[in-house]
């Protein structure tokens, strides 16, 4: 062989020629528009602390502390660790391994027997001691790109975990805001409750001086007796709501319930911020889900190729080098010198199918990400579309039901008046009092799903997370 012949064979060797394919986005269609949006698409997105927009010093007090001992958000640091621990160690297989070492054996040979037997003699054996210090490398040459395929894919994992971590965060962040506003749901129901069985209470006082003057029946007593009863029914279940809200809070902020304090504070306190859900290509960079499910399939794509390649064969060069030496002065000198080169080549030939399965197992893997991807792009959209509807349809619905508050507390109030006077009977107050206390609740309930739905507007664009370019 010649000395070009030689030149271009090692050359051919140190290339890599990976035998799987780059990775293609996928091609996903996307909406030029909101369908349910309303004013300029091309507003500002979400910012980061978005939940500041409510105006709740106690919220961002919570989120601050969710922040920092959430146990859901701490685990998923833990896994990024992991992840970037994984990509290290796959890593290590693109460098040469190096290990060293240093022995001495000590051995007592007998020597031949003298006058020219060959037997053996009992004469005393001279110990002989040998110094030993050596370095060996091995490295695989990665001619299919196995190895870089393997850190690819390691890579990718660690990059899905970051973006798992984000989605995490983001889902604990609107849990958050959706309990502290269920509680003050709860704690504003409950003073509506408190307020209307006070008002009924006072009614039925009214009607039992009426009967001591004969002027209202025993009936009359009995049915304004039963809305008080009634009404004092309504209490504890949201009272139960609320400590349970108060529970789940302090689960999320990684706390015991007594220690999350006091959560005095009402709907009636929280501003409704506006929220711009920009274009609609520019969603897929916005949410975390979506892309930790396009790194999942970079990953899987990657491991592709490390299957492919695993049908190829295998060159491995190995070297030592080191010293050996009867006398430990004269170790490191020159005739103590040793070493040895090798190259290796390892063909696959038969392993019962193990590895075609294996590259079969990684290529059905990907097309089960591809659909996955493909199903986390459409419910990003969707999940924009849904909360939009959500956002406007809960408003109107609130502003209906303030228009039915005012409407039941004017009949109620000229009902009262006209009782009094003797000019109805207990039914029609009934009626207009059950409409009033039955439009104030529904009130506030209609508030706490609007509040909610901006809530859910704001995590189904992502929050303020965008991926780092």
């Amino acid at each position: 062989m010649t000395r070009r012949t030689s030149a271009a064979a090692a050359l051919l060797l140190l290339t890599a020629c990976s035998v799987g394919d780059d990775y293609q986005r996928p091609e996903t269609p996307l909406p030029t528009a909101w369908t349910a949006a309303t004013g300029s698409a091309a507003e500002a997105w979400p910012a980061a602390d978005w939940w500041r927009r409510f105006g709740s010093p106690a919220l961002d007090g919570f989120m601050a502390r969710a922040q920092q001992a959430n146990f859901d958000l701490a685990a998923a640091v833990a896994r990024v660790r992991q992840a970037d621990a994984q990509a290290r160690i796959a890593g290590a297989a693109l460098v040469p391994s190096l290990d060293g070492s240093a022995q001495v054996d000590r051995q007592v040979q007998p020597s031949l027997q003298s006058g020219g037997s060959s037997s053996l003699a009992s004469k005393a054996a001279e110990p002989r001691t040998t110094h030993t210090i050596s370095l060996s490398a091995s490295y695989e040459l990665d001619f299919w790109g196995k190895n870089a395929a393997a850190l690819d894919s390691a890579l990718a994992a660690a990059q899905a975990s970051r973006f798992d971590q984000q989605t995490v965060a983001l889902t604990v962040q609107a849990a958050v805001a959706t309990t502290w506003f269920g509680i003050l749901g709860s704690q504003d129901r409950l003073t509506v409750a408190r307020a209307n069985l006070a008002n009924a209470e006072s009614v039925l006082a009214a009607i039992r001086d009426r009967q001591r003057f004969g002027t209202a029946t025993d009936l009359d007593v009995a049915q304004q007796e039963s809305v008080v009863a009634g009404l004092r029914a309504v209490p504890p279940p949201l009272e139960q709501q609320l400590q349970q809200d108060t529970n789940a809070l302090a689960l999320l902020v990684g706390a015991l319930p007594e220690q999350i304090g006091a959560t005095a504070g009402s709907l009636a306190g929280i501003t409704l911020p506006a929220v711009a859900p920009g274009l609609p290509s520019e969603l897929l960079a916005r949410r975390p889900d979506v892309r930790f499910a396009e790194a999942q399939l970079i990953a899987a794509n990657a491991d592709i190729t490390v299957a492919k390649a695993a049908l190829f064969p295998a060159i491995t060069l190995t070297a030592e080098m080191g010293f050996e030496s009867l006398a430990l002065s004269t170790l490191l000198h020159g005739s103590s010198l040793l070493y040895s080169m090798a190259a290796g080549l390892t063909q696959p030939i038969f392993h019962g199918e193990a590895l075609e399965g294996g590259m079969e197992l990684k290529q059905a893997r990907y097309e089960e990400l591809l659909h996955g991807y493909r199903k986390a792009v459409a419910s990003a959209f969707s999940d924009v579309e849904n909360a939009l509807i959500a956002r406007r349809k809960t408003a109107e619905e609130e502003a209906a039901q303030r228009a039915a508050v005012d409407t039941a507390k004017r009949a109620y109030d000229i009902s009262l008046d006209q009782f009094r006077a003797g000019l109805i009977d207990i039914t029609t107050l009934l009626n207009t009092q059950k409409t009033l206390f039955g439009a104030q609740d529904a009130l506030v309930q209609a508030r706490l799903a609007h509040i909610q739905a901006v809530v859910g507007l704001f995590k189904a664009l992502g929050g303020g997370w965008r991926a780092q370019p």
